[in-house]
C-alpha cells in the first residue's frame, strides 16, 4: 500500500549544475545521486527530492515542496546566512513579515530555487 511508503517530490530545473550548488552548497542537503537527467538528496530520516532537467523548468509559481521544521525564524536565519533569499509577499490572502506568514495553522517563508521552484518552509504551530 502507498499509505505506508516514502513520497519523493522532484523539481523541474533547466540548469542543474546551478540547482546542485543550491541544494547542495546553500541548504546543505547530501547529494545522494547525479546523473545528466536527475539529481538525488536525502532529506531528513527518509525522504529524498529529486531534480530533474526541463527544457522549461517550471512554470507554477505555487509551492512545490515544504520542509518542515521546528523553528522557522532560526531556519529562515540560517537561509539567509548561507545566501538563500527568503521572498516576501503582499498578496490578499499570504501576507509576510520579516519573509514570515502566519498562514493560521503554520507559520511560512518560502524560496524560489534556480529552477524557478517556490519552495516552502512551515512551522506547524501545534
Amino acid at each position: 500500500m502507498l499509505a505506508d511508503k516514502p513520497i519523493c517530490p522532484v523539481l523541474l530545473a533547466t540548469d542543474m549544475e546551478a540547482s546542485k550548488r543550491f541544494y547542495r552548497d546553500k541548504l546543505g542537503l547530501t547529494l545522494l545521486q547525479e546523473r545528466p537527467e536527475i539529481t538525488v538528496f536525502r532529506c531528513g530520516a527518509d525522504t529524498q527530492l529529486r531534480i530533474s532537467r526541463s527544457s522549461v523548468a517550471t512554470k507554477d509559481e505555487q509551492t512545490q515542496a515544504v520542509f518542515v521544521v521546528r523553528d522557522l525564524k532560526a531556519e529562515v536565519a540560517d537561509l539567509r546566512k548561507r545566501g538563500v533569499k527568503i521572498e516576501d509577499y503582499d498578496l490578499p490572502r499570504v501576507k509576510t513579515t520579516n519573509g514570515i506568514a502566519d498562514m493560521g495553522y503554520v507559520w511560512a517563508a518560502w524560496f524560489i530555487d534556480p529552477g524557478g521552484n517556490a519552495v516552502g518552509v512551515v512551522q506547524p504551530k501545534d
